[in-house]
């Protein structure tokens, strides 16, 4: 378990020109939960969650049918469609997505495999700047105390659906590597398994510029080469070869690294493949430039301490990483569940004023699909954006009203930076377990220190991200702060549309670090 702490100073509130705060509630009160759709309905649209779900059926109103892949509670980052889900968006006009790599890959490969050729598919935040939104990056930093590897892919390649395949190919070593992911109910996905020779089986895929958190298993120590290759795979089954290379571990502190070669032993990187290039190298952060360094393979060591040093669980599906309490070496996942992203942050829309740009491109995007329902749209858009402005002012409104000292925000998912830095907020920390391991008793006194520290009221838990919120409210109780709801991905029985769920936000969030909240 590790709380992730970002040194971001906390920004002034953004100034609002929209509809007076006096309009506000009357404004407010005029939005209806989400359509039922109809069989008299122009279009019928398929949409990845059910936040842009709700966004198109306001604007699209009695003209669209609309249905959402990932259901209320679902994450969009490790939700795996149905073939109900398929059917869906094979009967689909057009598909809405999120983009920037927010959905799980499978979602977007069964988009684009069963989505017909003439339906387009809409990636809403990928051009928001266009719409008068914007996006920052996605910052990444556990602050653990061993290298956290992934596996990235850069360079674009093929066309709707395409993704990079790589390999293991080869493993030198005294030991054997087991490279798995651990989902969000706790059960290990192996992608790579060196103890009866590697095969194609020993892959897995990511979309263009997309980049994922594994676990790293090494059963002994000493130095370690891995060689990997990678290939194109597009949707019509082509596949082309663009590449290989081998990496260097060294494994325990007595494992020595070859002269001249650059040891990274802490930090974030990820072993990557250009698809473009055909290159291979590590992509390691760099904290001082900002920007990611590209340090080629055979010029770099990953170092893997006695202190990464852990034993297999005894639970029957991770046998395969040996007998239960042998001594393993483990680069861990750190965050739960299948965690495949890019470089910016998707959760564009904990921003009022980016939901606002949403409205917008699916306004342009309905129209372009039933010109005939162009008047229809426009009305719908133009009233649905005064309530959107009404509902950015309450939210600063609302949230002016914390103390400054307090507008730190720790949370169980990085969802908020938008809503940080829209509304004068800061993104402290959040909860991210170390896959199958329970916290230490010297991890949760540092993550109670790290909340004692920061000073916190309260924290705050997602409802559909139970594994961690279990931590995380332990913990709280531990420390004597408060224990308060927000949403980030996705609605639930309570909360089930955009307006609910970013009002509730804003209410809680001023309730909990408020004055009179300790």
């Amino acid at each position: 378990m590790a709380v992730r702490e970002k040194e971001v100073p906390v920004r002034g509130h953004r100034r609002r020109t929209t509809a007076a705060l006096v309009a506000a509630s009357a404004l407010l009160s005029g939005c209806s939960g989400p359509h039922t759709g109809s069989s008299d309905a122009e279009l019928t649209v398929s949409t990845t969650t059910a936040i842009i779900a709700d966004l198109v059926e306001q604007v699209g109103g009695d003209r669209v049918d609309v249905t959402s892949i990932v259901p209320h509670h679902g994450d969009p980052h490790s939700y795996e469609p149905s073939p109900g889900d398929a059917a869906k968006v094979a009967r689909a006009d057009v598909v809405f997505s999120n983009g920037l790599l927010l959905e799980e890959p499978g979602i977007m490969k069964m988009v684009h495999t069963n989505a017909r050729k003439s339906a387009p598919k809409i990636e809403v935040a990928e051009q928001l700047e266009q719409y008068g939104g914007t996006v920052i990056k996605l910052e990444e930093d556990l602050g653990l105390d061993v290298l956290w590897l992934g596996w990235a892919v850069e360079g674009r390649v093929g066309g709707d659906g395409s993704q990079v395949r790589t390999t293991a190919t080869k493993l030198e070593g005294p030991g054997e590597l087991r490279v798995y992911l651990t989902d969000t109910l706790g059960r290990p996905q192996v992608y790579m398994d060196s103890a009866n020779g590697f095969d194609d089986a020993d892959s897995f895929a990511l979309p263009p510029e997309a980049h994922t958190h594994v676990n790293w298993a090494f059963s002994e120590p000493g130095t370690y080469r891995l060689t990997v290759e990678g290939r194109t795979e597009t949707l019509d089954g082509t596949t082309e070869e663009i590449g290989s290379g081998t990496f260097t571990f060294t494994v325990g502190d007595d494992a020595e690294a070859p002269q001249g070669a650059r040891v990274l032993d802490g930090g974030h990187a990820d072993v990557t493949l250009n698809a473009e290039t055909g290159k291979v190298y590590v992509r390691a952060d760099d904290d001082k430039s900002g920007e990611p360094e590209r340090l080629p393979a055979d010029d770099v060591v990953l170092n893997v301490p006695d202190r990464a040093k852990e034993t297999v669980p005894k639970e029957q599906p991770y046998a395969f990483l040996g007998a239960a309490g042998d001594e393993l070496w483990v680069l861990p996942q750190a965050v739960i569940g299948k965690h495949v992203h890019g470089e910016m942050d998707p959760h564009a829309w904990a921003d009022v004023a980016n939901a606002q740009a949403y409205v917008r491109r699916i306004e342009a995007e309905l129209i372009k699909a039933d010109p005939d329902g162009k008047a229809t749209y426009e009305k719908n858009a133009a009233a649905y954006l005064k309530t959107l402005g009404a509902l950015d002012e309450e939210v600063a409104r609302k949230l002016a009203t914390v103390p400054e000292r307090n507008r730190k925000l720790i949370t169980t998912h990085d969802a908020f930076g938008y809503l940080a830095k829209a509304y004068g907020m800061e993104v402290a920390g959040f909860v991210v377990p170390v896959p199958n391991q329970e916290p230490s008793a010297a991890e949760v006194e540092e993550l109670g220190g790290t909340i004692r520290e920061k000073k916190v009221p309260s924290v705050f838990l997602e409802p559909n991200l139970a594994a961690r919120a279990d931590v995380l409210r332990r913990v709280a109780e531990d420390a004597g702060v408060g224990i308060c709801t927000i949403y980030g991905d996705s609605f639930d029985d309570r909360v089930q549309d955009y307006v609910s769920m970013m009002r509730h936000n804003a209410t809680e969030l001023a309730k909990c670090l408020g004055e009179d909240a300790r």
